[in-house]
């Protein structure tokens, strides 16, 4: 069993020392591309001011598993963050290269989830391995690791876990999501390293490759905060409110928010905000966007809501039985 941490006054990540009550983002240096161009991961540690559990959450070893980069911005934006005891390390995207080109893979096409504790001389996978378990894994008490299901196949959130291990279990039933599977370790992945240290580790699974999916998401979100209060890092639960995204068929007004974009680690958001008057016809699924990007099409017209108004007479048409069903009664056919 890890040890809770009660001691550590200090904390070295990237050659950063991070003091006590401090919150910053390091970027972790783990290769070159070979143009040269540095590849960095970025860290985001929040130390409470009193001791604690330290816990790392990770996304996106396989790099087009997204549903938990997601997940980790909008945990580090929940206002209970503020009142944290202990540590959280949330590292948003392990695998750098494959989120950069939406691969599960590194560009040797091998698997990192296959590939730890890595070492210092080996292969890709196994260096960027290494790299994280000696600056992040050997430094934490507990870990939680983000995945979906692979590419054109959706799973249902669940955990997996050693539920041989007594504190495993109690924190696997705490993260509370329907499905808990005691799952076997497999060679060469992040939970058989994290076996080796003694460290309780849950891997959460939900959604699918390169799409967000919102269910999944926000259980994501519940379940890790449950986690941390279970280890009494954090508060009792508050309740809070979260936006919705426009979708197809939506009048939008001018100026309207549409959306919003942010970094992955969610340190700046940027609204997206509709020009003009008009009607959704288009939205992007990918939820990765670059500069320049089309993310949400809208058509204008002489007279928004007639158009409006012929959408609801189609989608009544192409779905019958469903417009003489008064709202409330679909949950009980």
């Amino acid at each position: 069993m890890a040890k809770v941490n009660d001691n550590s006054d200090e904390l070295v990540i990237a050659g950063t020392p991070i003091k006590r009550g401090e919150r910053v983002t390091v970027d972790l240096m783990v290769a070159k591309l070979y143009t040269h161009t540095p590849l960095d991961i970025p860290i985001h540690i929040v130390r409470g001011r009193a001791a604690g559990p330290r816990v790392f959450i990770s996304a996106a070893i396989h790099g087009d598993e997204i549903n938990g980069v997601e997940i980790i911005r909008r945990v580090l934006k929940h206002s209970a963050i503020r009142k944290l005891k202990g540590d959280l390390i949330a590292i948003p995207v392990v695998n750098v290269y494959g989120f950069i080109n939406h691969s599960r893979y590194l560009p040797d096409r091998r698997d990192l989830n296959r590939s730890f504790p890595g070492s210092d001389t080996g292969s890709l996978a196994a260096r960027l391995a290494n790299i994280f378990m000696t600056e992040i894994v050997n430094q934490c008490t507990h870990g939680i690791d983000l995945h979906t299901a692979a590419s054109h196949r959706n799973n249902l959130p669940q955990i997996r876990a050693n539920l041989d291990d007594p504190e495993t279990e109690r924190l696997a039933k705490a993260f509370g999501v329907p499905v808990i599977l005691n799952s076997n370790l497999r060679d060469g992945s992040l939970r058989e390293a994290a076996a080796e240290l003694d460290m309780p580790m849950l891997l959460y699974e939900g959604g699918e490759a390169l799409r967000f999916n919102e269910v999944a998401i926000r259980l994501g979100v519940r379940g890790i905060l449950r986690v941390l209060r279970s280890l009494e890092m954090l508060p009792p639960r508050k309740n809070r409110s979260e936006d919705i995204k426009v979708a197809l068929g939506t009048v939008v007004q001018k100026k309207s928010v549409l959306g919003v974009i942010s970094e992955p680690l969610g340190q700046t958001e940027t609204n997206v905000v509709s020009p003009y008057e008009g009607i959704v016809i288009a939205v992007s699924n990918l939820p990765l966007v670059n500069e320049g990007d089309a993310v949400i099409h809208i058509a204008r017209f002489g007279d928004v809501e007639a158009v409006a108004d012929q959408l609801e007479s189609l989608q009544e048409m192409a779905i019958p039985e469903y417009s003489t069903i008064a709202p409330g009664e679909i949950n009980n056919s």
